[in-house]
């Protein structure tokens, strides 16, 4: 008898264990337990941040700044994207994780640039101006930490698997006490 299919159709003994520590039935980390939980919301944060934002700009000012407004809208496409693929943490959302959060970084990293370079392009701030100025530079800061998390729960190379983690040991001691 086969085990019952997860609710995401996914194999319930490769379901990864949390905290991104390999599962041992089948050495799987999970993008989306321990820290992920906190970047998952960091992420969700943002997406509804950056969506809101967006909105009420393209819906009330785009002719003020058509540029900065769709960079806004763009913004928030990717922090929803990126924030959906981490949560979900399989094969398929790994690589779209993978490709949300690299054009994030790329995006903060231009539009920062340039709307240093060129503050006339940029006549209203966007998520992305000034490396995330108005947000404390977290979006600059938080694509690294989504590639770090994303490279630190990578899949084990084919064919190896984790060991389960050592059971804590009791530490000898010559103590009077522990005599028998």
């Amino acid at each position: 008898m086969s085990a019952p299919a997860a609710p995401d159709g996914a194999d319930p003994a490769a379901t990864p264990a949390a905290g991104g520590r390999p599962d041992p039935r089948s050495g799987q980390r999970r993008t989306n337990g321990g820290f992920g939980r906190v970047l998952v919301a960091v992420y969700g944060i943002f997406a509804l941040a950056a969506t809101a934002r967006a909105g009420v700009q393209l819906l009330r000012d785009w002719h003020e700044a058509p540029l900065a407004y769709a960079l806004s809208a763009l913004a928030a496409a990717v922090y929803v994207v990126a924030t959906i693929a981490l949560a979900r943490g399989g094969r398929v959302a790994r690589r779209v994780a993978w490709l949300a959060v690299g054009v994030e970084l790329v995006g903060v990293l231009t539009v920062g640039a340039f709307s240093l370079a060129d503050p006339e392009a940029f006549p209203r701030a966007t998520v992305w101006s000034g490396f995330g100025q108005g947000y404390g530079y977290v979006p600059l800061v938080l694509p690294f930490v989504g590639l770090w998390w994303l490279w630190r729960t990578r899949p084990a190379a084919p064919g190896v698997t984790t060991p389960p983690p050592a059971a804590p040991t009791t530490p000898v001691t010559d103590a009077p006490e522990d005599a028998v």
